[in-house]
């Protein structure tokens, strides 16, 4: 081979190199991907009913809204303050009285007791004063006296407050509140 031919080759190559490397690099696919962050479950509010309902310290009170057929109407948009007395509440009513109010034939009487504990409307303790009337469900009044920062309804003390609910406040009371 010449000196012409193989410098005729050589440049051949190297103008070949040139043009492929001088192309445009392989392009390349990227594939985009939409990251969508799923929110957090949103939990429902929970009505009065439902906070009694996860309290194991009234089950009973559960049990009489539910005989009474009250669980309806307490779910019910409100708003509703219920002054919750505790399954001790109940425990220290004379023996028999939580079964015999049970019973289908006291259901009226039952009605009347647990209504006495419900007052219609967001009743905050900062909104109670020693002396208040407050009307209840049932048609009557329950009383409010303060003393030395303790709460009592009636003859009940107010032991928790302000357990808020999306229809209503719960205050715990440690007496179940009889009416006249």
């Amino acid at each position: 081979m010449g000196k012409n031919k193989f410098l005729t080759l050589a440049m051949a190559v190297i103008a070949t190199a040139g043009v492929v490397s001088c192309s445009s690099p392989k392009e390349e696919t990227v594939e985009e991907v939409e990251v969508v962050e799923t929110p957090a479950p949103v939990e429902t509010p929970k009505t009065v009913v439902d906070i009694a309902v996860g309290s194991p310290e009234h089950s009973t009170l559960v049990t009489a809204v539910t005989a009474a057929g009250l669980v309806e109407t307490l779910s019910g948009s409100g708003p509703f303050t219920i002054f919750a007395p505790t399954n001790a509440a109940f425990e220290a009513l004379p023996a028999g009285t939580v079964e015999t109010l049970l019973k289908p034939e006291s259901k009226d009487q039952l009605t009347g007791i647990l209504t006495y504990h419900v007052v219609s409307g967001n009743v905050m303790a900062a909104d109670l004063s020693d002396g208040q009337k407050v009307p209840t469900l049932n048609g009557q009044e329950l009383t409010v006296s303060i003393k030395d920062g303790v709460v009592m309804i009636n003859d009940a003390k107010v032991t928790a407050a302000d357990l808020k609910g999306s229809n209503g406040v719960i205050h715990v009371v440690d007496g179940v509140i009889l009416p006249k």
